[in-house]
């Protein structure tokens, strides 16, 4: 809670707070590949949610694709369909419920193409989108073309066009940030395109990089900011939760990884990334980085004992604070973290995390610091079906 909550609120209103709020979902997925068949593979998830203030939430994706091959030419299909319904116990700002369903149907046809040194696709993706509360239906087409060259046998050039229609969903903006809002509202994003080239390759035999630059715009951008505060008193409208506007976004994004095998038995990588957001409607892309970069390592002790280090930073994010009534800075952080495992039978393996070791209550959102050294550990069973 804001310090500045404390004299905007009295104090039996804060003493009778009770702002909890606990998830729960169930989840069942898996895919079904086949060899010799035009038919590939199809992936199938069903998810539901629900959370403490009566909301809830069911997903179902299906995702199946077919290859014709026909000698050096091949024709291929990715179909989408997928549907999301959901309802809030009512809007942040009303008691009037909210209701949401939409589904996405998409096909993406490609024509690929390619010999020793140069690989080209040819697609384009359709994609038609009902909304399911308001009665509205709408057809959209995006790009689906990428080409590469080989300069020599280390060295690879690429370029293309990408897009699509994204399903957002409560779930997938819970994981995001777990502080938002029992009140959201839910709606896809147009990834209109999103325009990359690159190289990649060998500087030796141990060490491989990739250096890539886009631009992108996206229609309805979901960005997290802050929620504004309230007289009716609700768990979630003290200045403590998030909500989710949407705006058109374009994006820059330089991008450049550096990875390394030290031996056999280790490897480490360096990657950053650069964004530079320009927004249509809101003065900032809300909670979102210029800069983010990790140091990465993962290495086998013996053929049983493995481990992993990542040290990864995040640079500066703004948000709106409706207390002090304008935009603040979200200091950047440095997060460390370190694994361990042993496979103890090719079923059994036990492991241990370590995250946050700096142990900085750095916060990632505001007002909200997060917890200091972290250490969790377990056993997994793969089951030999």
């Amino acid at each position: 809670m804001p310090k500045e909550a404390e004299s905007y609120f009295s104090i039996p209103d804060l003493l009778d707070l009770n702002s909890k709020q606990n998830y729960f979902s169930g989840y069942v997925g898996g895919s079904v590949a086949l060899k010799d068949s035009y038919f590939e593979k199809v992936k199938v998830n069903l998810r539901y949610m629900g959370d403490s203030f009566s909301s809830s939430e069911f997903r179902v994706v299906v995702a199946p694709e077919f290859s014709f091959p026909m000698g050096d030419v091949a024709i291929t299909l990715d179909a989408d369909i997928d549907y999301v319904t959901g309802s809030f116990d009512r809007a942040f700002d009303n008691s009037n419920p909210l209701n949401y369903g939409f589904l996405n149907l998409g096909a993406a046809p490609a024509l690929v193409f390619g010999s020793e040194d140069v690989s080209i696709s040819l697609g384009i993706a359709g994609y038609f989108g009902m909304n399911s509360e308001n009665s509205t239906s709408e057809f959209s087409l995006y790009p689906r073309v990428k080409a590469s060259y080989r300069l020599d046998e280390t060295i690879l050039v690429y370029a293309g066009a990408d897009g699509g229609l994204k399903q957002n969903s409560y779930y997938d903006f819970k994981e995001i940030n777990p502080f938002v809002s029992p009140t959201l509202f839910i709606a896809p994003t147009k990834n209109t395109y999103d325009g990359f080239a690159g190289i990649t390759g060998n500087i030796s035999n141990m060490v491989a990089f990739n250096l890539r630059a886009s631009y992108g715009n996206e229609a309805n951008k979901p960005l997290f900011k802050a929620n504004p505060i309230s007289s009716e008193r609700k768990p979630y409208q003290y200045g403590n939760s998030f909500q989710v506007v949407y705006d058109e976004v374009n994006t820059l994004n330089v991008f450049g990884e550096v990875k390394a095998d030290i031996s056999e038995m280790v490897s480490v990588g360096l990657n950053v990334n650069y964004f530079n957001y320009s927004t249509d409607v809101e003065t900032q892309a809300w909670n979102l980085p210029n800069i983010k970069a990790s140091v990465f390592s993962e290495f086998d002790i013996t053929k049983e004992l493995y481990g992993g280090v990542s040290i990864f930073f995040v640079g500066e994010r703004k948000d709106f604070d409706y207390f002090r009534t304008h935009e603040v800075k979200l200091d950047p952080y440095v997060d460390a973290n370190l694994h361990f495992g042993c496979r103890i039978t090719e079923q059994f393996t036990a492991f241990v995390k370590g995250n946050n070791l700096f142990g900085d209550n750095y916060t990632k959102w505001m007002n909200y610091p997060v917890q200091g050294i972290q250490v969790m550990g377990g056993v997994t069973y793969k089951f030999d079906w």
